[in-house]
Order: C-alpha cells, then structure tokens, then sequence
C-alpha cells in the first residue's frame, strides 16, 4: 500500500474579512428590523430576516475557516478539511428556509397591502446597499477559490440585490402609493433566493456524500491509468473531494507482473504525476496487486 498527496496550496483566508462583514450585517439586520416595525414595511422586514441569515452563516463560515486549518490529529485524522463544506451546506439550506417563509407571508399580504411609511424604507435600503457591497467586496476575491467562501458571498450578494430590490419599491410607493409592491418584491426576493441557494446545497450535497466531482469522469481516469507500462487494470476506484482544494483518489492495481518494490515506486511516481497532471487529483492512494482473486470491476460495492 503507498500514498502520497502533493497537495495544491489552500486559498489564505482572511477571518478579518469575514469579523468585518458579521459587523457591518448585525449593524445592518438591527436598523432593518427596527424600520421595518416602524413604516410596516414586509419587504423591509424580510430583508432584515435575510440579513440575519447572512449573520448566522458569516459566523459559521467563519469558525469553519478556521477549524479548517487546525492540525490532524489520532482521533482527527483528517483534522476539520470538510467543516467549510457543512459550512456551505448549512448555510445555502437556510437561505431556501429563509425564502418559503417569505414566500408565505408575501401570498397572505397581497389580500391585504399595508400603508408603508416609504421615506425610512428607502433610507434604510440604502444603507443595507452600502454595508451589504462593501462585504461583497470584501469578500469577492476569496470566494472564487473557496467553497465555504462562496457561500457567505452568496448569501451578501443577493442580500446587496434583494436591499436594491426595496429601494424600488420605496421609491414607486413613495410616489405612486404602490403598496402592493411591498408584497410583490418580497416574493421575488424569496424566489431568486432559492435559485442561488439550490446550486450551492446540491454542489455541497455531493461533496458531503463523497460523489465523483462533475469535472472529472472516472472512465477517462482508468483509460489514463491503464495504458502504462506494467498495469493491467486499475479496478476498485473511489474518486471525491474532502475539501474545496484536495481531491482524492483511492483503488486497487493489477499488475501484469510482479514487479519489485522499488519499480511499484517508479510506477507509482508516474500515476501521481499523471493524475495531478491531466485532473488536478492531488492524494493517491494504491493498492498494488498481482494475481489475486477479487473482482476487476472499475465500481466495486465495498
């Protein structure tokens, strides 16, 4: 048995990033509540609930960012690599819980439009713009690289477009006393929160359950393996990701010879770097084999 994991650098995440963001949204999610109580303002309100979402998941993805880089240990042997993946699941599940809440009370208010007083709804709208974008700049950079990261963008990003969404509609009831508005874009708030939170949980959700990523076919993977010298059949494979940055890979190889220790090493070298290589799989672990009886199948239900 040999393994080895030339891993791919982690992204350096900033947790001040991440502190300064959990301020700027409690400061945020306060105002909006307060104001929305005060003009009677559903919109208002179910963006405050938005905001206090994004609270909860920047500070989740915030202790996952750094759980993450605590050591492996004996009973850890992986340490916390997958804490920012249950981060992203978690956090992308509130977002849709979020939602079918505002969906509900946005059907039982479109019977009965409430007056709202629109001058504080637009004034605290545009506060929510300003702390909402300056977190989405903050936060921008690292969430191309990391899913955890992404996450809490996600969640800032369409807080910034859901608190857009109320300036409007504080504008077109100010002056045309639109108050069915208020309903209308608290819906649509709800429904595009949905569409951005379904990709994160099913991304997450594969990650979790250990599938094969979608960028990579593992049929592709074993005709790479196989066409090198002395390998019969690479068989037994397990294919996932443990974090956002470290792809593993696990199977068994047959040998068309028995072969020596020190030419499996040789052997091996070539696989990791043909791996690494042609699909970024950056921890192989092999199991050499040589006339034994189990099955050759590339799928094997251990």
């Amino acid at each position: 048995m040999s393994h080895s994991h030339p891993h791919i650098p982690a992204t350096d995440l900033s947790g001040k990033k991440l502190l300064i963001s959990i301020v700027l949204n409690i400061v945020i999610t306060l105002a909006q509540v307060v104001g929305g109580l005060l003009s009677g303002s559903l919109s208002l309100l179910s963006d405050a609930l938005h905001n206090f979402s994004d609270v909860v998941s920047l500070i989740v993805s915030y202790i996952a960012s750094k759980l993450s880089k605590q050591k492996a240990s004996i009973n850890r042997t992986f340490g916390y690599k997958r804490a920012e993946i249950l981060a992203a699941f978690i956090n992308a599940s509130t977002l849709i819980i979020v939602a079918v809440l505002l969906i509900i009370e946005a059907i039982k208010r479109f019977s009965d439009p409430h007056e709202v007083a629109s001058d504080l709804v637009i004034a605290l709208s545009i506060i929510a713009i300003i702390g909402n974008g300056l977190s989405v700049l903050l936060l921008r950079k690292d969430a191309k690289n990391n899913i955890n990261m992404r996450s809490a963008y996600l969640h800032l990003f369409t807080d910034m477009l859901a608190s857009v969404a109320v300036l409007i509609g504080g504008i077109l009831m100010k002056f045309y006393q639109l108050f069915w508005v208020d309903s209308l874009l608290t819906l649509l708030i709800a429904l595009y929160l949905i569409w951005v939170a379904y990709d994160l949980l099913k991304v997450s959700t594969k990650m979790l359950m250990l599938f094969t990523p979608d960028t990579i076919s593992i049929k592709e993977v074993v005709r790479a393996v196989n066409k090198l010298p002395k390998v019969a059949k690479i068989h037994h494979v397990h294919l996932w990701n443990l974090s956002d940055d470290e792809l593993h890979l696990e199977a068994h190889l047959d040998l068309k010879e028995d072969i020596s220790i020190t030419a499996f090493n040789d052997l091996l070298l070539k696989i990791e770097t043909l791996l690494h290589e042609k699909f970024n799989i950056n921890h192989v672990t092999i199991q050499p084999e040589f006339n034994k009886e189990d099955p050759k199948e590339v799928i094997v239900q251990d």
